[in-house]
């Protein structure tokens, strides 16, 4: 069994500008947000700059990549002016995604299978340029084996599904769902790729995922921002690291006995 690898938060400041956009004033303001969760334990920042600027704007994109101290992670949609914005920009990766006008959030997984011909120019601009490309896919195997001959080195799970699942108590589906991110874990991590996840996850999902050891990152944003509205967002990075932390022990032990299981045969 490969080594458990070190698991990293990065934490989406993407609703921080959805409450300043609603008085259309300049609080609260995502980067100093944004300073907070690193401050408090962030390994990374996620923010999508939306074809329609809903709430992240170009020039929280430019304050971010200029001001934080760790990683920027900015999530595009594969469109021409996103394009030209990230390469500008140079954050350490882009995530790339499904986008449509009329979503409220992101509803699925890109379809990397069907976009393969667009997709393998655009990450190889990015790749040429220093920006680590992650693709952001459902846990299906065909787009997990596309994923890795257009060249992408990331994936990220779109969980979502699992989560909801869990929230309203279906058994069954949540059950269903976890099987396929286990085995799209494992697939992806057995291809090359490294593995992260993100989409609805909480305290609880994030502990029970963390105990995946192909996970190498989660990326978490409206459940922790809604948190920090009652225990503020330092507290609620600090907490989800803590239920990260517990189920990575799981990982390190489950791996741990696998170990001394095989030297004893």
């Amino acid at each position: 069994m490969p080594p458990v690898p070190p698991l990293r938060l990065g934490v989406n400041v993407d609703h921080v500008a959805t409450i300043r956009n609603a008085r259309g004033i300049d609080k609260p303001d995502p980067v100093r947000a944004a300073k907070l969760a690193i401050e408090a334990g962030a390994d990374g920042i996620t923010a999508h700059l939306r074809e329609d600027r809903r709430h992240i704007r170009d020039e929280d994109m430019a304050r971010l990549r200029a001001e934080i101290s760790k990683p920027l992670n900015f999530e595009m949609a594969v469109t021409d002016e996103m394009v030209a914005i990230a390469l500008k920009t140079k954050p350490h990766a882009v995530c790339l995604v499904p986008e449509r006008r009329q979503e409220v959030t992101t509803e699925g997984g890109l379809d990397v299978l069907g976009q393969h011909n667009r997709l393998v120019p655009v990450v190889a601009r990015f790749t040429d340029a220093g920006v680590r490309v992650s693709l952001f896919i459902g846990a299906d195997p065909a787009q997990i084996e596309a994923a890795a001959r257009v060249g992408a080195p990331v994936i990220e799970i779109h969980v979502g599904a699992w989560c909801e699942a869990i929230a309203v108590g279906d058994r069954a589906t949540a059950d269903a769902e976890w099987q396929r991110i286990v085995k799209a874990a494992a697939l992806a991590q057995a291809a090359g790729l490294e593995v992260h996840a993100g989409h609805g996850l909480d305290y609880e999902t994030a502990e029970i995922i963390s105990s995946l050891p192909e996970i190498a990152e989660l990326n978490i944003g409206h459940f922790m921002i809604g948190e920090a509205v009652f225990v503020g967002l330092a507290q609620s990075v600090r907490d989800m690291r803590a239920a990260m932390e517990r189920g990575r022990a799981r990982a390190r032990t489950a791996a741990d006995q696998a170990k001394d299981h095989a030297q004893t045969k």
